[in-house]
């Protein structure tokens, strides 16, 4: 019967997945055929122990071996692996974090995706309160349309580096281990190209500058991103191409301020339009909007219009526009306009005013004696 994977791994079946990685870690660099040369024992080890992690690592695999066992995982043992060359190829990445290097049975250069770009536009606070449409021009890496990437002069193709045949890695000695290390000759790429190509100088790519077409959508803030895939550099050795990330800022605005999705206004108006109520026009994105002041208004209070801020993004609905009145004091009165006023102030009941100037008198009689 096959042994149990986690006395393989020396952990407990409710260990975490970072304590399995860790128990493989240890078997792997215990049984590794470098440290290990014609041992068959501990190269059985070192197979078990990745068979093991192979079940453990994965969830559902975990789950179902928990709870069947072995006869759950087909019987006798799930995968397999029947070399060495089978663990490193499976677990390339794991013995790279590792150990400093990967499978043995890679050959050339991996894929590599492009570098990402990122490009800084400034928007109007109009522009991107209604969303508008923008040409960049990007300098970019392209690849090259002589070579189509190849890095060769046409007519002509690179070779294979004889140093490393091909796989863009040697093998050094250190201690017990050997070592993969990149190809000193072909700098890890696996080829030599004895042409390179006129236009690129082997480079495979060249520089050009791009035009792109970038929709900016209705209701972007200030640091909003948009991404366009595939719009940064190209990628090495078939990788995808890296994205373009569009930086938005967005200028202020000298009517509105911005909270959020809703739009501030600020609007003055004269006392007697607070204490009788008056109908005012508005400012909007799209026009003009008229709006009541109610009888009594006081100075800060903010009124709401529903629906007429900024679109949310991705979304039917909108902010609202926010007016904030003050009631402004008027100065330099006319003699009729003060005779009106001292008359207002007769005709009213409470009398605040001369309730203030008798306490103010008061206080001062009290400060004198």
């Amino acid at each position: 019967m096959p042994r149990d994977y986690y006395e393989i791994l020396g952990v407990e079946r409710g260990a975490d997945d970072e304590t399995i990685k860790k128990a493989y870690r240890q078997q792997a660099f215990n049984y590794h055929p470098d440290r290990n040369p014609d041992d068959p024992e501990a190269e059985s080890k070192f197979k078990e122990a990745a068979e093991a992690y192979e079940v453990l690592r994965n969830p559902e695999n975990r789950a179902r071996y928990d709870r069947f066992g072995h006869e759950g995982m087909g019987g006798n043992g799930f995968g397999g692996f029947g070399t060495t060359d089978d663990v490193f190829s499976a677990f390339s990445d794991i013995f790279g974090e590792f150990f400093g290097f990967g499978g043995r049975t890679a050959r050339g250069p991996r894929p590599q995706a492009g570098n990402d770009l990122r490009y800084d536009l400034t928007v109007a606070f109009r522009d991107a309160a209604k969303g508008t449409e923008v040409t960049l021009k990007i300098p970019k890496n392209v690849q090259c349309h002589v070579c189509n990437g190849s890095g060769a002069e046409p007519g002509t193709s690179a070779e294979t580096c004889q140093q490393c045949g091909g796989a863009g890695q040697v093998i050094q000695n250190q201690g017990f281990f050997r070592i993969a290390v990149s190809c000193p000759v072909c700098r890890g790429e696996g080829r030599v190209i004895a042409t390179p190509c006129k236009e690129c100088r082997g480079r495979g790519i060249t520089r050009q500058t791009r035009e792109l077409k970038v929709r900016v959508p209705a209701g972007v803030d200030d640091g909003s991103r948009l991404r366009l895939r595939g719009e940064g550099d190209p990628g090495l050795h078939g990788g995808p191409p890296g994205d373009l990330y569009v930086i938005l800022h967005v200028d202020q605005d000298k009517v509105f301020e911005r909270q959020g999705q809703d739009l501030l206004f600020r609007q003055d108006i004269t006392f007697v339009q607070a204490a009788l109520g008056h109908k005012i026009t508005v400012p909007t994105l799209d026009g003009e909007e008229s709006m009541e002041i109610p009888k009594g208004t006081q100075s800060g209070e903010v009124f709401s219009l529903r629906g007429l801020g900024l679109p949310i993004p991705g979304s039917s609905r909108r902010g609202d526009l926010l007016v904030h009145v003050t009631v402004v004091t008027p100065r330099g009165l006319t003699k009729k306009q003060e005779e009106l006023l001292r008359e207002f102030e007769l005709l009213d009941e409470q009398k605040p005013l001369k309730k203030v100037k008798s306490f103010f008198r008061k206080a001062k009689e009290a400060m004198g004696n």
